[in-house]
This record gives C-alpha cells, sequence and structure tokens, in this order.
C-alpha cells in the first residue's frame, strides 16, 4: 500500500492553541522529527454492535483533533469482525452521531474489507512458523493457558507442520468444519507474564452470514487479529485507545512486526471517561435496552449520544465537556456536575426563556376585570446574553401558577405565596392570597387573590419590598404539555461498585423519570416544532421531544438539566 510522505502543513499562525496532553505533545515530537516518514493518520474504529456513548466523545475529540490540527488525515473504520452482533442499523446510527457532532472523515473502511487480507497474512506467519491451527475445544484451550502465577502448557497441535497448517487452514476457510472444530493461534510463549500472549487466538469458524459479506466467509478474525493489521494497512500513524487494551498492546505491536509492515502504527492509551451515576460498558448499555429498563438506545435517560440529543444535549457541549476533561494516563471518575454545568453554560447563551407551570394551580384574580386581556411584555433572553426579542405574556383574570409556590402554613423562609401574603407575578403585577379553595377531601383546588393595578411589570413605586416572585401562565391562553423531567438513572455515584452479590441494574434510580401529563408552556411556544430548546424559567432547560407526535397533539417537553445541580442538597436532607 502506497503511503503519503508529505510532510504536514504547520498550524496557521490564528489557529486556536489546543489543550496540552501528553498525546498531543507526543504526536507533535513525531511530527518534528519525521518518525513516520507520513502524514499523520488517526482513526476513530467502532464496532457496529452498539450506539456511540458520551466515552466515545473523547475519542473523537482527541482523533479528529490531532488530524485537524496537524493537518492529517483520519479515517472511520468499522471493526465488524463478529456476523453474530452486528447490523447495519448501527453503522447508519454512528455515521449520523458522528456527523451531528460536527464530524467528518476523510476515508470510510471496514474491517471485514480486508478479510483476504488478513487470510493472506495468516498464511505468512504459519510459513514462518509463527502460528498454528489447534483442534482443541474451547474449555482445553482456556485451561491451557494457566493463570497469572502459573505458565500456560503447550497444545498437542503446537508442533504440527507447516504442510498440515495450511492444508487445514485452507478447509477451514472452505467451510469444511463446524464451529470450534479449530481455532488458528500465534505461537508465541505459554509462559509469558503477558496472558494475552500465550499463543492468542487469531481465527476460528462462525457459520454465520455477514451483514457486509454476506456467506462469503466462514472464517472471522479476532479483534486483536483484525485491529492493529488494519491499522497498518490503513497506513495509520497513531493508534489510540483506552487503558483497558493496555496489555493488548504486546499482540499488537507483534502482529504488525512478523506481518513485516515497516513504520507500523504505535498504540498509545489514554484514561477512559467515567462519570458518576453512569455505566459505559456497552454490555450493561445493552442489557438497559433490551431488558426495557429504558425506552431504547435514544432514551433520554441513556448516556448514548443518540439520548443526549433528544434530551437536548448540543454538540458544542459535549465537545466542551470532553475537552475540559482532557486526557490523562490514569483512570479517574468525572463527576456528573461537571458535565451538566458544561450543558448549561453552553444552553445560557443560545435559548430563548418562557415561563411553564409544571404543578398546575388554578389563581383568580377577583378583582381583575372579568373579560380584559392585557399584553405584558417580557424578554426571550436576560440581559447579560448578546441576544435580543421580546414576547407578549395575555394577562387575565385566571391564571395557573406552580403548586408548589403556595404553602397554607408556609415555614419561616418559605418567601413564596401564602394566604395573605403579596408577592410579585414575573413580568406582571404584585398579587395577594386572600381565600383557599378546598375539595371534599381538604385538597387545595383554587386560590384567590387581589392585584395593585400600579405595579404592572412588578414596578412598586412607593417602594414597598415584596420578597417572593413567582411564574404564572394565562388560563385561557396557555397550551396544555405533557413534560418528562429526567434525571440520574442510578443512585449511586459508582454503579458499577454495587454491593457484592448484587446486580448493577439493583442501583437504578426509580425517580430517573417524572412524567407530567397535566403542564401549561406559554402562548409563545405554540407552532415551535420538535428539536425547540427553551429555558422554562426556575425550572430548567427542556427540548421540545421529536416523539411529541404520539401523544395526541400535546407537546412533549424533555427536561434536558436543572437549573442547578439540587442533587446533593436533596441526599443531604434525606
Amino acid at each position: 500500500m502506497s503511503q503519503d510522505k508529505t510532510p504536514p502543513p504547520p498550524l496557521p499562525d490564528n489557529a486556536p492553541t489546543p489543550r496540552p496532553n501528553f498525546i498531543r505533545e507526543m504526536v507533535a515530537d513525531d511530527v518534528a522529527s519525521g518518525r513516520f516518514g507520513r502524514s499523520v493518520c488517526t482513526r476513530f474504529p467502532p464496532s457496529p454492535t452498539a450506539s456511540l456513548h458520551i466515552g466515545h466523545s473523547k475519542s473523537l475529540v482527541l482523533n479528529f483533533g490531532l488530524a485537524r490540527d496537524f493537518g492529517g488525515r483520519i479515517n472511520l473504520r468499522f471493526d465488524d469482525t463478529n456476523p453474530f452482533t452486528e447490523d447495519i442499523k448501527y453503522v447508519n446510527a454512528i455515521k449520523d452521531d458522528i456527523r451531528w457532532l460536527g464530524f467528518e472523515w476523510d476515508a470510510e473502511f471496514y474491517a471485514s474489507d480486508y478479510f483476504e487480507r488478513l487470510y493472506e497474512i495468516a498464511l505468512h506467519l504459519i510459513r514462518g512458523g509463527k502460528a498454528y491451527v489447534d483442534s482443541q475445544d474451547e474449555e482445553a484451550i482456556r485451561a491451557g493457558r494457566g493463570t497469572v502465577t502459573t505458565p500456560g502448557t503447550n497444545s498437542p497441535d503446537r508442533d504440527r507442520s507447516v504442510e498440515e497448517n495450511l492444508a487445514l487452514l485452507a478447509r477451514m476457510k472452505a467451510g469444511e468444519f463446524p464451529d470450534g472444530a479449530h481455532v488458528l493461534r500465534a505461537r508465541i510463549d505459554m509462559a509469558h507474564p503477558n496472558m494475552i500472549m500465550r499463543d492468542p487466538l487469531l481465527l476460528r469458524i462462525r457459520h454465520a452470514p455477514h451483514y457486509r459479506r454476506g456467506n462469503a466467509w466462514c472464517l472471522y478474525p479476532l479483534y486483536d487479529f483484525a485491529h492493529g493489521l488494519s491499522d497498518a494497512i490503513e497506513g495509520i500513524t497513531h493508534s489510540l485507545c483506552t487503558l483497558e487494551f493496555k496489555d493488548n498492546r504486546d499482540i499488537y505491536e507483534w502482529l504488525v512486526r512478523e506481518a513485516g509492515f515497516e513504520t507500523p502504527p504505535e498504540q498509545t492509551e489514554f484514561a477512559r471517561l467515567q462519570i458518576d451515576y453512569t455505566v459505559l460498558s456497552k454490555r450493561k448499555l445493552l442489557r438497559l435496552v433490551t431488558e426495557g429498563h429504558v425506552a431504547g438506545w435514544d432514551d433520554p435517560r441513556m448516556p448514548t449520544i443518540a439520548g443526549l440529543r433528544r434530551r437536548g444535549v448540543t454538540p458544542e457541549a459535549i465537545k466542551q465537556f470532553a475537552d475540559d476533561v482532557g486526557v490523562a494516563r490514569s483512570d479517574a471518575r468525572t463527576e456528573l456536575a461537571k458535565f451538566e454545568h458544561a450543558v448549561r453554560d453552553d444552553l445560557n447563551m443560545r435559548v430563548p426563556r418562557v415561563l411553564c407551570v409544571v404543578k398546575p394551580l388554578k389563581l383568580v384574580v377577583t378583582n381583575y376585570p372579568e373579560e380584559l386581556v392585557e399584553e405584558l411584555e417580557a424578554p426571550y433572553y436576560p440581559h447579560d446574553v448578546p441576544k435580543e426579542g421580546t414576547r407578549l405574556l395575555p394577562f387575565c383574570r385566571e391564571i395557573w401558577i406552580d403548586r408548589d409556590d403556595f404553602m397554607e402554613d408556609p415555614p419561616k423562609k418559605f418567601f413564596r405565596l401564602a394566604p395573605g401574603r403579596e408577592v410579585r407575578l414575573r413580568y406582571g403585577y404584585l398579587v395577594t392570597a386572600t381565600d383557599v379553595i378546598k375539595d371534599a377531601s381538604g385538597e387545595v383546588v383554587e386560590l384567590h387573590c387581589t392585584y395593585d393595578p400600579a405595579t404592572k411589570g412588578g414596578n412598586t413605586p412607593d417602594g414597598r419590598k415584596v420578597q417572593g416572585t413567582i411564574h404564572w401562565v394565562s388560563a385561557r391562553h396557555a397550551i396544555a404539555c405533557e413534560v418528562r423531567l429526567y434525571d440520574r438513572l442510578f443512585s449511586i455515584p459508582d454503579p458499577d461498585a454495587v454491593d457484592e452479590g448484587k446486580d448493577f441494574l439493583s442501583a437504578l434510580n426509580p425517580d430517573s423519570q417524572v412524567v407530567v401529563p397535566n403542564a401549561y408552556v406559554e402562548r409563545s411556544t405554540a407552532g415551535d416544532a420538535p428539536g425547540s430548546a427553551y429555558q422554562f424559567e426556575r425550572t430548567g432547560y427542556f427540548k421540545h421531544d421529536v416523539d411529541a407526535s404520539a401523544t395526541a397533539g400535546k407537546p412533549v417537553y424533555n427536561r434536558t438539566v436543572s437549573l442547578r445541580d439540587s442533587w446533593e442538597k436533596a441526599k443531604g436532607k434525606g
């Protein structure tokens, strides 16, 4: 394969200074020395067996950023070597997610494109005495590997002749044997301290159709055999992976060396992203979906790119968070509050403010004319956001306020509405509660109040002080909606560390989704399209759900994030 040896162009003078890290410094040194003799080339190698999650964003930001900043290239390569678990729907979903995040790759490849090349490399290894066909069953092979303290034992088939190995491999490829009858193993060292190097498996028989290759193959490479060699075939310079693949580096280097690649890629590991109250294991995320604990890969509670997108998180917030976390050499957990801060910081500058009453309680302004409707002006954005725009809030005799903003017998520091107390209606008037209407069970169903006409816009011409401000919407003009309040999917910071004998699912937060079917949002949102985002004042950031059509015309709003982190305070009260 020909390789581009043109040196990369220098960074432009006006390029932003990237956040430094040990990998970026290594790549800069390699470029300066011309180590690889070709331009920087990175890759993003997902397996098409699940959706991407936020942990992948860290790798995307790193790999695409290096290729961009050093004038190189990046490949999107699907490591599709397991016909039982792969699906074209995941290929398409992954590509959609990457593009939504704002990245575009230079070339698209598939490990399945290299099956023929990998087979030729397998023949080369056999001829050089570096691989053999093992006819032991899976249990015997596993037992023969030994333990971390005891060496493995040689397979009885380890000394097969080159001719016999070549003949058996050809028959394996031709489909003459059932699954598990034979495997191809590397011939390295059964006493190697790294157990991965104890004659690892390279090829196995799988009589199953491949989503791209159909029934053309029944001899499939294992991950370690396909991954590093695919990198080398594509001319990758820097193969960046997370720390759980550190022990795999030995087989990576052994294979690209024995296959005869000059200046092969170098594998470098960095710490993967780990976030509190979240799991990022593909196996565990798959269980959440297949066992029905969530509504799918795009459930807004999921840490998948699809779930975060549906919830209302923007690509910019995800990428900023990945940059804030940085690239380190050792694993460490990241507080979920750090991610939520990045989301709030991003949405604060881009989404308009509106009023929404999540828990409606009717408030009747008894001294307000019954047929009168006023239009009160309110800004869409606060004064510190460099955007302009106002909307008109209809005000009439009957309005909705939030039930949590009223207490009949309030504690000392409750500054909202109570009998005989005056509060400010946001952008409206000062009102004073006069009467409490209850049903037969004693539940408050309606409040009566009076308003002061001289306080329009919340002003107090006489200078009197009012401590409480509450939000509201017109009962006559507001739009009925469904609000879905999303919170942390798990109730403990590290769901992987549940008590011994318990499954990680035992740590699921039963209140991770609270559906409020009868909320009211102000009229200015009428006709907004799914995907529209707002700050519901005093409540949080919300996105008009893409599935809103399923609710018979009633819009659905997903809470992206609350206005502040109240989780720790709530736990303290418990």
